[in-house]
């Protein structure tokens, strides 16, 4: 593990794995390479974040990019998500195009350029699969949250990523002929894991996404912004209530008895906090006011 500048970096073991792996194939340089592409990846994100100010805790190398930690996660604008997540892409883009300009300087071998571009192009294009956690996942989830309640969104993404997952591993199996895709199969497993764990550690990650609803809804209250409003019955309980939040959205909470008389309005701060400073998730929303 090493960290610098504030952010940690450690190898996931699958890569550890594969360095091993290549000491004993002869494959270690190639590796070497690719250690480069992934890094130069991975700080793409890093830079693009810290550009906005955040701070980027952990990074996790893999062998095919990276997963980068950060403090508020899901609590960012979802534009600036989409940024940070397409920024690891375009070094693979950027460092494509710099190989060509040093094969055409006469710098690169011909041979040297065709291998260095494809491994860009495969690291980048494999990120750009819409299944978590790579960086296309990322992306889908930032505009899948557009339309949906983030906590659904968290659900949806899951599924979908185990979903895909599992199809990488069918076609590492059965689709390329008479042998298995082991390469395949590795990267499928692995996201068939990560989409699992995010699917049971869904909760976790909505409750530290909850933890900073707070801070976020104030600041969108202070620049000033078009609530979107929430009906729901005096009985509706708060951990209900929380799950209808839609990431980059203010609300206001409608509070409506059965004649469809509005009984009370709450900012969502009020909710909020009942959910996780004053530990009521289980509460009627009618208990807040009554």
């Amino acid at each position: 593990m090493i960290k610098w500048m504030g952010t940690q970096y450690r190898f996931h073991p699958l890569f550890v794995l594969l360095m091993l792996l290549s000491m004993f194939t002869g494959y270690f340089m190639e590796l070497l390479i690719l250690f480069g592409i992934v890094f130069i990846h991975e700080m793409g994100h890093v830079a693009a974040a810290k550009s906005f100010g955040w701070n980027v805790t952990e990074v996790m190398l893999l062998p095919f990019g990276g997963v980068a930690a950060v403090d508020d996660a899901g609590g960012k604008p979802v534009l600036q998500d989409i940024a940070v997540a397409l920024a690891g892409p375009l070094q693979n883009v950027l460092m494509a195009g710099l190989a060509l300009w040093f094969e055409d300087r006469g710098w690169w071998t011909t041979e040297w350029t065709q291998y260095f571009v494809t491994a860009n192009m495969m690291i980048g294009g494999f990120n750009l699969l819409p299944i978590q956690p790579l960086d296309g996942g990322r992306v889908m989830q930032a505009l899948v949250s557009l339309w949906m309640s983030y906590h659904r969104t968290l659900m949806v993404c899951a599924w979908i990523g185990l979903a895909s997952g599992a199809g990488v591993v069918i076609y590492s199996l059965f689709g390329t002929g008479t042998h298995i895709h082991l390469n395949l199969l590795i990267l499928g497993l692995f996201l068939v894991y990560s989409n699992w764990y995010g699917y049971l550690h869904a909760p976790y990650f909505f409750l530290r996404y909850m933890m900073h609803r707070d801070r976020r809804a104030s600041l969108l209250e202070e620049k000033g912004v078009i609530a979107l409003p929430i009906v729901v019955r005096p009985t509706r309980k708060i951990a209900h209530i929380v799950k209808l939040f839609k990431r980059d959205k203010y609300h206001l909470i409608y509070v409506i008895n059965e004649q469809g008389t509005i009984m009370k309005v709450l900012p969502e701060q009020k909710i909020t906090r009942s959910y996780y400073l004053e530990n009521k998730p289980s509460s009627a929303v009618s208990e807040l006011f009554m």
